[in-house]
């Protein structure tokens, strides 16, 4: 083989990485740090753990992550446009350290870790506004929504679509006061409703998990959020439809300014692009999908998602940590 083909061959290889594996670190680290934090009630604490934990075992990986979605502080580890990593290949990152940080420290169920990676400019950056109305399905329900519709029809469409009866059909939205006329119309037509206090991204994702309970998630929340669920659902083959929640016109004029309009339809694809994209997530507080840190004697167990859209594959792993092993705690169990 000559050194031409060699170097060819290495470069394919090197195109195939699946990025998630490595992510996936990532998100235990982040996950088993803040796990620690469960119901402390330090909101400070769990954010600035999270974040460093995430950022240190980032820094150690074989890429150039440019940040794109991450922490608008400029003092933040993870702040955007930072560039983390130790190697040539460049990336777009979305980092998402804990999904529903207020989750860990009421000591509720369904936080993440999330982190996710696309070929450089993949991801674009985030629509001018803060939130974004949302409706997101499973792949059995796929093109049966259309967020410019009732609520009311678009819940018998997912019925129909999945084959069910309309009063089984189960709705998860954040409980959040402004949600209050969508959830009065959505209980009129009889569905069962799950309401939850944080992380919107889990929940999408679970609207998209078999088993999990849930089957479609309606309401509005973050964008940034929308960008990390839209990664997650072209992964799992469900569809995330988006409409700007415009709150004044200086948002209104700038969604205007780049071209979009202040009330039209937002697809995943808008939101992510991208043609290669990797995502990471690991239970903090367990859930719909995933089961939360647990800690024994001297080792811990984590519960992940890696997922790539380009090979189509999922892959579930339970991962145990035996950090009695690790140098810094060898002087402790001597």
């Amino acid at each position: 083989m000559t050194q031409t083909h060699t170097y060819a061959r290495r470069r394919r290889i090197q195109r195939e990485i699946h990025r998630g594996l490595e992510l996936v670190r990532a998100t235990e680290s982040a996950a088993l740090t803040v796990g620690r934090w469960l119901g402390r009630g330090d909101k400070v604490g769990t954010r600035e753990g999270s974040q460093q934990a995430m950022s240190d075992a980032l820094e150690a990986m074989t890429f150039d992550g440019r940040i794109v979605i991450g922490v608008d502080d400029p003092a933040s580890l993870l702040q955007v446009g930072r560039h983390v990593g130790t190697g040539r290949e460049q990336l777009d990152l979305a980092l998402l350290p804990v999904d529903g940080i207020s989750l860990v420290t009421n000591g509720f169920s369904q936080a993440l870790s999330i982190a996710v990676s696309t070929e450089s400019g993949g991801i674009p950056a985030p629509l001018p506004v803060a939130y974004m109305e949302k409706i997101a399905v499973g792949p059995q329900a796929r093109g049966a929504i259309d967020i410019l519709d009732t609520p009311e029809n678009n819940l018998r469409r997912i019925a129909f679509a999945m084959d069910m009866p309309l009063q089984d059909v189960t709705v998860v939205m954040l409980d959040r006061p402004r949600h209050e006329p969508l959830l009065q119309r959505v209980r009129e037509v009889g569905v069962r409703v799950a309401l939850i206090s944080d992380g919107d991204v889990g929940a999408a994702m679970m609207a998209a998990w078999p088993g999990s309970g849930i089957h479609v998630l309606m309401g509005s929340g973050g964008t940034k959020e929308a960008i990390l669920a839209a990664c997650a659902l072209r992964c799992l083959g469900g569809e995330l439809q988006c409409k700007p929640w415009v709150r004044h016109e200086e948002e209104a004029a700038a969604l205007r300014h780049v071209n979009l309009d202040p009330e039209g339809v937002i697809t995943m694809h808008d939101l992510v692009p991208a043609g290669d994209i990797s995502v990471a997530v690991t239970g903090v507080t367990g859930g719909g999908i995933l089961k939360g840190v647990q800690y024994h004697d001297w080792w811990a167990e984590s519960h992940s998602l890696v997922m790539r859209l380009k090979s189509g594959t999922i892959r579930e792993i339970r991962t145990r940590h035996h950090y009695a092993s690790m140098p810094e705690h060898k002087q402790r169990i001597n």
